[in-house]
C-alpha cells in the first residue's frame, strides 16, 4: 500500500512538472511575439531592466538584443539561485532564459514586424501579450531572468502587486531609455510596463469571480436558512457586539458567485431590512459547499 502511494505521488510530481514546462514553454512564445512583433519595431521597451538595456546596445551596435539579454542575465541569475529556490529555480529559467533569448533572435525573421506605425498601438498590444506570457512563466514557477528576478523577490517578500514591483525596478533604466529614444517612446514605455504588470497581474491572481459576504444581523438563522435554501451555499456565524450600542449581533460570512449577489441582497432585505450588509470581491474560493456549488455551475 506504502509503495503504491509513492507511486502515485511520484506520477502526479512528474504530471505537475510536465504541465509546469508547457505552461512556461507557451508564455515565453507568447513574450517572444509582443517583443518581436511590437516592441522591438518601435524601439519600445516593455520593461527598463535587461530587455531595455539590450534594445539601447542593440541600437548603438547592432549586437543581437536576444545574445545581449543572455549576457546581462547571468549576475542576476546569481541573486535568484540565492532566493527563489536554489536549483530548482535555476533549472527553470535557464530553461526560460534560453527559450526566450534565444527565440527572440530566432523568430525575428520569421515574424511579421512593424505590422502597425501607431505607438500606442505597439504599447498596448505588447504589453498585453508580454503581461501574459510572464504571467504563464511564473505560473510554471519560473522567471524570464533580468530584473523579473528582482521583481519576483520584491512581490514575494513585501506582498506588493507586480504592476507595482515593475515600476519600482524597471523605471530608472527606462528614464535612460528616454535619453537615447526620446521622451516620447519613454513615456509610451512607462504605459507598455504599466500594461504589462497589469496583465501578469491577471494572469498569476486570475479574474474576480466571486463575492465575499458580511452580514450583521438579528436574525441569522432565518437568513442563514433562506441563503442555504435558496443559493445552496453554507454560511459560517459569530457573534458579535456593536460598540455604539451595546447590543449583541451575529456576524455571518458567506461566498457567492457574481451573479447570485443581487438575489442574496433580495433574501437578506426580506428577511432583515436592518442589516448591515458588506459585499467584497475574491478572487478564488474552495472546499465546503460552496466547492459543490462551484461544480455545479461548470
Amino acid at each position: 500500500m506504502r509503495e503504491k502511494i509513492k507511486t502515485i505521488i511520484r506520477e502526479a510530481s512528474w504530471k505537475r512538472i510536465l504541465k509546469e514546462y508547457i505552461t512556461i514553454t507557451i508564455g515565453a512564445f507568447i513574450l517572444i511575439i509582443g517583443i518581436d512583433v511590437f516592441f522591438v519595431p518601435s524601439n519600445i521597451a516593455p520593461g527598463g531592466g535587461v530587455t531595455g538595456s539590450a534594445i539601447i546596445i542593440n541600437h548603438f551596435t547592432g549586437l543581437p538584443v536576444g545574445l545581449m539579454m543572455l549576457i546581462l542575465n547571468i549576475p542576476l541569475l546569481v541573486i535568484g539561485f540565492f532566493y527563489l529556490g536554489r536549483f530548482n529555480f535555476l533549472v527553470r529559467t535557464l530553461y526560460t532564459v534560453v527559450i526566450y533569448n534565444l527565440g527572440i533572435d530566432f523568430f525575428a525573421h520569421i515574424l511579421p514586424t512593424g505590422i502597425t506605425d501607431d505607438l500606442l498601438l505597439s504599447a498596448l498590444y505588447g504589453g498585453i501579450l508580454g503581461g501574459i506570457g510572464t504571467g504563464l512563466i511564473f505560473r510554471g514557477r519560473s522567471t524570464t531572468a533580468g530584473l523579473a528576478i528582482i521583481t519576483r523577490v520584491l512581490q514575494l517578500r513585501t506582498g506588493l502587486p507586480i504592476s507595482q514591483a515593475y515600476i519600482a525596478t524597471d523605471g530608472v533604466i527606462l528614464l535612460i531609455f528616454g535619453q537615447v529614444f526620446g521622451w516620447d517612446r519613454a513615456l509610451y514605455s512607462f504605459l507598455a510596463l504599466f500594461i504589462f504588470g497589469l496583465a501578469t497581474d491577471y494572469i498569476l491572481e486570475g479574474p474576480s469571480i466571486i463575492r465575499t459576504v458580511f452580514i450583521v444581523t438579528n436574525s441569522p438563522d432565518a437568513i442563514s436558512q433562506g441563503i442555504f435554501a435558496r443559493l445552496g451555499v453554507g454560511v459560517t456565524s459569530w457573534s458579535a457586539q456593536g460598540m455604539f450600542t451595546k447590543k449583541e449581533h451575529a456576524v455571518l460570512f458567506c461566498s457567492v458567485i457574481r451573479s447570485d449577489a443581487n438575489t442574496l441582497k433580495n433574501i437578506i432585505s426580506e428577511i432583515d431590512e436592518e442589516a448591515f450588509v458588506v459585499i467584497g470581491q475574491g478572487h478564488q474560493a474552495s472546499g465546503g459547499v460552496f466547492r459543490k456549488l462551484a461544480e455545479k455551475e461548470k
